[in-house]
């Protein structure tokens, strides 16, 4: 049998279990890129990620009685699993990082009910991962891996199987995120030549890039792990086999605070929550807008595990890329109505979302951290050439990651 074949079987397995995930045309991405956009919207799965196709299908190959399956995941992977533990009534072992929060934990339970037993282990996942292995050695359990897996690849590959069967055939491109490299990999074997695409990743974890460079899996680290669903150090080696020969023009460098914008527009604009990795592929439009005219493109939404204390975060990271909010230090002179020469420079459209001012005697000036929201990012030349105008000292440091982070 063909790869192709051996989807279809799997994919045709998996009806039992849970449905097909929507195809959904968006008129809005449709209209701007001016192109046929449709969203597969994986973030409508039963755990909101692809990630349990892979696990249902390497799980159904090896499922024997007396199973015990072992995975190391702190998100989408461990909930897959769980789900399927539950699933077949396999007892599952989901070794997960101590620094994991808790409503991931909350969820991983819930999906695997009393087939399952979380231990938390390790304040990083390569302890994580090193404990799991560990204890499959010593009790005979069978590894999941993520992505790393034939099996995985082709549980992951029936996303591809799905758009084929609900558009009619194969899209003219496909577009989506790239972390270990499970999904892409599945993608592109069970499309071929027949699409073309455009594998995003985040700025901080490019482990398909850099693999492309080396011609081989190296490790990234340190990575930036906001995008944790695509936030990994080093490309499988079964995924790379089949995407070495990827164009790297076709590998894209997408900023997590530009991520953040997407994020923020599909929730408010369209009612959708999508995670940091689901977001990525649509984002990713915008860098292939002259190929895509009057294309059919499907983005694949690879997930919507979403925690809602993170958006205070998303809004701020998103407002920053976007330019409408920016931080100063601001040398305030210590004089009776500095503050007030300050305020009347703000614009009708600016407003004061941060404020600390550190007064110290025996000094001419004091030292204030500032915040301003703007609504357009031009309203900033106006402010700008006023404070200097005034005689106001300040430095801009919104694009100072290492401060931002401590002082934000």
């Amino acid at each position: 049998m063909s790869f192709q074949d051996d989807v279809r079987a799997a994919t045709q397995a998996m009806r039992d279990v849970f449905p097909a995930t929507p195809l959904l045309r968006n008129d809005m991405l449709s209209e701007r890129h001016g192109a046929d956009i449709w969203l597969k919207r994986e973030d409508l799965s039963p755990v909101r990620s692809y990630k349990l196709r892979g696990a249902f299908n390497a799980m159904r190959k090896v499922m024997a009685p007396g199973a015990i399956f072992v995975c190391a995941s702190a998100g989408n992977h461990a909930q897959g699993v769980a789900f399927m533990c539950r699933h077949f009534g396999a007892k599952g072992v989901i070794f997960m990082p101590v620094t994991t929060p808790e409503q991931k934990i909350m969820k991983t339970k819930m999906f695997g009910g009393a087939d399952v037993e979380v231990r938390l282990t390790g304040d990083y996942f390569d302890d994580t991962l090193a404990s799991a292995q560990a204890y499959c050695g010593e009790v005979g359990a069978h590894f999941l891996s993520p992505f790393d897996d034939d099996d995985v690849i082709e549980g992951q590959a029936s996303v591809a199987f799905e758009i084929e069967e609900q558009l009619g055939r194969a899209p003219d491109r496909v577009i989506l995120a790239v972390g270990g490299g499970g999904l892409s990999s599945g993608t592109r074997s069970y499309f071929g030549t027949r699409a073309d695409y455009t594998f995003a990743e985040p700025s901080g974890a490019m482990s398909l890039a850099e693999a492309i460079k080396a011609g081989k899996p190296v490790d990234v680290s340190p990575i930036n792990t906001f995008v944790d669903g695509a936030a990994v150090a080093k490309i499988g080696q079964r995924t790379f086999a089949r995407l070495s020969d990827v164009d790297p023009s076709d590998v894209l460098s997408i900023s997590e605070d530009r991520i953040c914008t997407t994020i923020i527009e599909m929730l408010n604009v369209e009612g959708i929550v999508l995670e940091p990795a689901g977001a990525l592929s649509i984002e990713a439009l915008a860098d292939v807008a002259d190929q895509i005219k009057g294309k059919t493109v499907v983005c694949i939404a690879s997930g919507g595990n979403f925690d809602f204390e993170r958006l205070p975060e998303v809004k701020e990271r998103a407002q920053r890329y976007s330019g409408v909010k920016k931080y100063f230090i601001l040398r305030m002179p210590q004089r009776p109505g500095a503050l007030k020469d300050f305020l009347n420079i703000l614009g009708p459209d600016d407003d004061i979302a941060r404020f600390e001012y550190l007064k110290k005697s025996a000094r001419n000036f004091g030292s204030v951290l500032i915040g301003i929201e703007t609504t357009h990012p031009d309203n900033f030349a106006r402010f700008l050439s006023e404070l200097d105008e005034a005689g106001f000292t300040y430095t801009d440091i919104t694009d100072d990651e290492m401060l931002v982070q401590f002082v934000i």
